[in-house]
């Protein structure tokens, strides 16, 4: 199964890629997702996406294909063959 995942400000500072592709040998949750870009990206991604506590951060919002994982089943999301996996990380301005 592959995946896209798609990194914005400091997040794509920390991978270095506006996008990234996801080989699974099998299926993938959004929390097994974030697991693996753990792994693969090292400390840096791991602390800006979860807090001490190891839960995601609450500021962090998960697209899966332009669609908020809060309308779906949150982190239990399923994702599938070529789905978009957006990490947006919070706006400010004024």
């Amino acid at each position: 199964m592959k995946v896209t995942v798609k990194f914005f400000t400091t997040l794509r500072e920390i991978t270095g890629k506006r996008e990234e592709e996801i080989k699974s040998l099998g299926d993938l949750t959004v929390d097994e997702l974030l697991e693996e870009l753990s792994k693969k990206h090292g400390l840096r991604f791991t602390d800006y996406v979860y807090d001490e506590a190891g839960n995601v951060r609450s500021y962090l919002q998960f697209l899966v294909n332009g669609r908020s994982i809060t309308t779906m089943q949150g982190f239990k999301t399923r994702l599938r063959e070529g789905d978009s996996v957006a990490i947006i990380p919070p706006v400010g301005g004024g």
